[in-house]
Formats: structure tokens, sequence, C-alpha cells
């Protein structure tokens, strides 16, 4: 079994920043894709950023040049840098990891979700 835990989010003005973080423990062998995911009130979770094992990212329109996802295999933890935020990316966080939990099971990639974490961007 593995466990995701974020941290680090907020309540912050708007121009702001945070950074989240995403620690992986459990049985881990290897963790390849992570990404965040948002949901805001009312709306559909979406995503928001991800970032391949070996360290290829991709963002959603609305928040390049502003978020930045990055990731240390080392410490199985995942962030994301949140820079200029706006109120509209009020939202509960999501981190996500595809875990390999074994050497002898490389096909069995199961897919974990965070518990959330609350950002709330003010005007």
């Amino acid at each position: 079994q593995v466990q995701l835990v974020e941290s680090g989010g907020g309540l912050v003005q708007a121009g702001g920043s945070l950074r989240l973080s995403c620690a992986a423990s459990g049985t881990i062998f290897r963790i390849n894709g992570m990404g965040w995911y948002r949901q805001a009130p009312g709306k559909q979770r979406e995503l928001v950023a991800a970032i391949t094992s070996g360290g290829s990212t991709n963002y959603a329109d609305s928040v390049k040049g502003r978020f930045t996802i990055s990731r240390d295999n080392a410490k199985n933890t995942g962030y994301l840098q949140m820079n200029s935020l706006k109120p509209e990316d009020t939202a509960v966080y999501y981190c996500t990891a595809h875990v390999i939990s074994s050497p002898l099971a490389m096909s069995a990639v199961q897919l974990y979700w965070g518990q959330g974490t609350q950002v709330t961007v003010s005007l």
C-alpha cells in the first residue's frame, strides 16, 4: 500500500506564492508519473501539471508560466511551486502518483491519490 500526503496549502493574497509538497510512502519500488489536479467548488477536477520519471513536464494552459512542477526521486516527493496566484486558482489540490511496488511486477502500475490540500487566493 502507498500513501500520498500533501502539504503547503493555505490562504494567500492574489499575486502571492505557495509551494505544495506531496510525499509518497509505503511499498514503493519506483514512481513513474506524478501529477497535480485541482477541484474548485461546483467544477470538475482538472489536471494542473504532470511530470514523468525523466522530468518531462506539461501544464494546463491556465497555469503555464506561473506554476512549476518538480520532483525529488530520492525522496519520493513531488512539488508544485505556484507563483502569481489568482483568485481563480482557489481549489482543493490533489497529487497523484503512478507507482510500481515491486521489481517483479513492473507492469503492475497503480495510481494513487492524496487526500487534498486547500488553496485559497484572496483579492
